[in-house]
């Protein structure tokens, strides 16, 4: 079906902004564009980075299904004090720190089923931009420069701290940067920092230096969107300062409402706890992919309804790739079934529309999987073109069923699948000889190094638990 032929289904979603679940109305009916704030690469990503890449991956999916374009821009922040100290501490240049980090970010996400945005921005690659925003909030008095720096004015902006809902106190006490004598006020934010001679540095009318933290979104957003545009999202972390602080240089440096719809995830614990490496809980997505396949971890993350608050653990990874067992199997035993193109049923539609409500889509999913188990004739065909359509959209199932079932952790040990395929042809070998002992030890040495044997029609198949 055509993604304009979709459209009447309502899309709602929780507004940060006005704190209430909204209709979704984009600027353009025919052309939804959104942002996503991105990675800073100056180490692996974590799992708290990865549970807003794969939220608003969904929505991605959703989004294209239901308008005919969508322009999806996550940029990625190459200029940052983290990446300087990281430099510093290793004695790594800065290129082949944010590189490689960067190829790691691509690599990890990616088996997580994300798809790639459709603008992945660099800041280094915008800082004229940058500096032209700057320049603008200067010459209307929302920004000064005093001592190399430049910062916002923010009592020049009265509405300031609508969208955290944060009083005067607040604002100061939560400042990413310490009260410094440059300041006009407290709360006002850095927009340009002079640079030595060690540090990443760019000519500026207030001398060489780098951009603030906030700015490059502002600037790269705008860009590629407009001034204004439909949705903007990231982790409930950033709600104050970063976004706070994006509304308030880019409203003050265009005129015009910066977005439309916030939306937010919640935070991220890990084993009940704040993640920490000092507690041995501090998971990154590239170790838990050894161990784990990254279907197994983004099914984890939908789990939980994107807004609240999500407790990862090592055991809720094996249940749910116990559960994709279980619908790979499912898929496994109507292989010879073609998978025709079908949408999604109407009631995991109608779940995820309501404001990514990944929880209820997937005991739809569940619920489309039991009818498929027990479903004949034709109707298996539809069944199973509908549970691969709602899938799609929560971006899982897409691979081979027989593959995933044989899936096993890197540097797993054990038999490897050419052994496991010799073993199954010395049983086979056996039960033609009635040699019924020599086939039953087989078995059980595959079911003490963990494959199991399911013989049927069609021969043996095997699968890893």
């Amino acid at each position: 079906m055509d993604a304009r032929e979709s459209a009447p289904v309502s899309l709602r979603v929780y507004n940060t902004l006005t704190r209430k679940k909204e209709a979704f109305e984009p600027l353009d009916p025919v052309h939804v564009r959104f942002y996503v704030c991105g990675p800073t690469v100056y180490d692996n990503a974590h799992i708290g980075n990865a549970r807003p890449v794969v939220v608003f991956d969904v929505l991605y999916r959703l989004l294209k299904r239901l308008y005919p374009k969508v322009t999806y821009v996550r940029n990625i922040t190459d200029v940052d004090d983290k990446i300087n100290a990281r430099a510093q501490e290793t004695g790594e240049t800065i290129r082949a720190i944010t590189e490689r980090t960067a190829k790691v970010y691509h690599d990890d996400m990616a088996a997580l089923g994300a798809l790639p945005p459709d603008v992945e921005p660099r800041a280094t690659d915008h800082i004229e931009r940058m500096i032209e925003m700057i320049k603008c909030l200067i010459d209307s008095d929302h920004a000064y420069a005093e001592d190399g720096h430049v910062l916002f004015d923010v009592p020049s902006m009265p509405d300031y701290g609508r969208l955290s809902g944060r009083n005067r106190d607040e604002q100061i006490a939560g400042a990413r940067v310490e009260v410094a004598p440059y300041k006009r006020d407290p709360a006002d934010f850095v927009l340009w920092k002079p640079s030595s001679d060690d540090l990443p540095g760019w000519d500026s009318p207030w001398g060489r230096g780098r951009p603030g933290w906030h700015i490059e979104c502002s600037a790269m957003s705008t860009q590629y969107l407009g001034e204004t545009f439909d949705i903007h999202g990231g982790g409930q972390d950033l709600i104050f300062p970063h976004h706070e602080n994006e509304i308030a240089q880019s409203c003050c440096a265009t005129g015009e409402p910066f977005v439309r719809y916030w939306m937010h995830n919640g935070y991220l614990m890990v084993e009940g706890e704040k993640m920490s490496k000092s507690l041995g809980n501090f998971y990154t997505v590239h170790d838990l992919l050894d161990d784990f396949p990254g279907e197994a971890i983004r099914l984890t993350l939908l789990q939980t309804h994107y807004r609240q608050p999500l407790d990862f653990r090592r055991d809720d990874l094996m249940a749910s790739k116990a559960k994709l067992d279980d619908f790979y199997g499912s898929l496994q035993s109507v292989a010879d079934v073609p998978a025709l193109p079908a949408d999604p049923p109407p009631a995991f539609l109608a779940a995820l529309s309501d404001d990514l409500n990944t929880p209820q889509a997937l005991v739809e999913l569940h619920a489309l999987r039991g009818r498929l188990n027990t479903a004949s004739g034709p109707e298996i065909v539809r069944l199973k073109g509908e549970l691969l359509a709602a899938a799609a959209l929560l971006g899982i199932l897409d691979q081979d069923p027989l593959a995933w079932r044989r899936w096993r952790p890197a540097g797993a040990s054990g038999l490897d699948d050419a052994a496991i395929e010799i073993l199954i042809a010395d049983r086979e070998d056996a039960r033609n000889r009635k040699d019924f002992a020599a086939a039953d030890e087989i078995r059980a040495r595959l079911t003490s190094d963990g494959v199991i044997l399911e013989d049927g029609a069609g021969g043996t198949l095997w699968r890893r638990v």
